[in-house]
């Protein structure tokens, strides 16, 4: 037993937590939760905690079901929104095998292996999300369209607004529990809220990531609201993306600046980039994984539909930013294209391992582009070498299918589920007769 367990279970008994929570993920990024009595929790750090892992989307087949759930004591928080007393508490897991060995399916262990990869080559990456996403007046009915809160556009103050009181109470339970936020707003769409967790290294970012959309979605429902992370929820409106802003660290340096470069981008940073550029049709499945997704893609906005960089271009799949450019320290990239639907750990996982090949293979940067990406024609996209990103969830499969770097990355289990899965998400997606085509042809045809 270690400090961190120490302190965990002199915790339990000083805050009179009577529940803990252990939290980990499917394969598509769904929290899952087992509560045990803080008399179990002792027993589970040694040995972990037993379930099924077939009953869990993406885990194990029946004959492979036996798993641990193993408590991560560096996780552990009280949740605010239960009550001070009797409180209950929540970890993150590691899920193990019955030897005691990493899962296979762990989204968790994906990351953790890319970021032992990175940590191999001397890098410690960081991240720092915007997450954005829409609150609406109760729970929709199923054929319902949504009713949004307000009707209030980005940055929009609006007195006594719910949106801002809502705010406020996601970003003091988040602090309650040591998730530090950056910045809150009003976003561009009716009943949008964007709220940017400030930077961590990537594994603490992509826990906080769960944790964050189960604060807003227990204080909505507290307020009779419903959130939704849905990447594009309205024809009309601008869907709901976590762009994320990214670095590389060499101990206490930052690898992706260099003084006196272009945009003082080391290097590392431009190879970097470049990883990300060649391999993102390849990644797209991971990054943007509902069949909803490619319609936030398509639109525009402050949504990427092609695959290019820019340094003050809003329009690009990644934009280098320029907020501090002599501070070495906030050097940075920002990926544009990630939505807020996604597994945060198998979407980090897999640009950081696109980033760490463009590093490795000595990948060179295309030029920037300095256009309005969507203001151009076809032909002069194709002439500038900018390719779209996949269009639709069927092309991302494609890609996906192709890809040495994706199925090494998540290995043959989470790769095989993942797109087996996405396959039949399309194959219901396209069989189904839309109101788009009911309204256009039934009393035309």
């Amino acid at each position: 037993m270690g400090k961190q367990e120490d302190f965990v279970l002199r915790a339990l008994e000083e805050r009179d937590v009577r529940f803990v929570r252990l939290w980990f993920t499917d394969v598509l990024g769904h929290l899952k939760s087992v509560a045990v009595a803080p008399a179990e929790l002792e027993g589970a750090f040694d040995e972990g905690i037993g379930f099924d892992g077939s009953a869990i989307e993406g885990f194990a087949r029946v004959h492979e079901a036996d798993m641990l759930a193993k408590p991560d004591p560096s996780t552990f928080q009280i949740l605010p929104w239960r009550g001070e007393t009797p409180a209950t508490a929540r970890m993150f897991c590691d899920i193990q095998l019955p030897d005691g060995s990493p899962s296979y399916a762990d989204p968790r262990f994906v990351l953790k292996r890319t970021l032992a990869k990175a940590a191999e080559m001397g890098f410690t990456f960081y991240t720092h999300p915007e997450v954005e996403f829409f609150l609406f007046k109760g729970k929709p009915a199923p054929g319902e369209r949504p009713i949004p809160v307000d009707d209030s556009g980005y940055f929009d103050h609006t007195a006594q607004g719910g949106g801002q009181d809502f705010r406020r109470e996601v970003i003091t339970m988040l602090e309650a529990m040591g998730i530090s936020v950056e910045y809150s707003h009003h976003e561009g769409g009716p009943g949008q809220q964007e709220i940017d967790l400030r930077y961590a290294d990537a594994l603490t970012t992509a826990d906080n990531i769960m944790t964050f959309r189960t604060v807003v979605r227990e204080v909505a429902l507290s307020q009779g609201l419903w959130a939704s992370f849905m990447p594009k929820p309205f024809t009309e409106h601008p869907g709901s993306g976590m762009h994320t802003h990214m670095s590389l660290f060499e101990g206490d340096e930052n690898a992706f600046y260099e003084a006196g470069s272009e945009y003082q981008l080391s290097r590392t940073g431009r190879s970097f980039i470049a990883g990300i550029l060649q391999h993102t049709p390849e990644i797209t499945a991971i990054t943007n994984q509902w069949v909803n997704s490619y319609k936030r893609l398509i639109f525009g906005g402050e949504a990427p539909s092609y695959v290019c960089w820019g340094h003050n271009n809003r329009s690009a799949l990644v934009r280098v930013p320029m907020y501090k450019p002599h501070k070495g320290g906030s050097a940075r990239i920002e990926h544009r294209a990630i939505d807020s639907g996604c597994n945060p750990y198998l979407a980090f996982a897999m640009v950081l391992a696109a980033g760490l090949k463009g590093i490795e293979d000595g990948y060179e940067l295309p030029p920037e582009a300095e256009d309005d990406v969507w203001a151009l024609t076809e032909a002069e996209r194709r002439a500038l070498g900018i390719a779209p990103l996949p269009r639709n969830l069927d092309e991302a499969i494609r890609e996906m299918e192709s890809s040495e770097l994706v199925a090494e990355t998540l290995g043959e289990h989470v790769y095989d589920f993942f797109l087996r899965n996405k396959r039949t998400e399309w194959h219901d997606y396209r069989t189904q007769v839309t109101q788009f085509e009911l309204d256009r042809l039934v009393t035309r045809v």
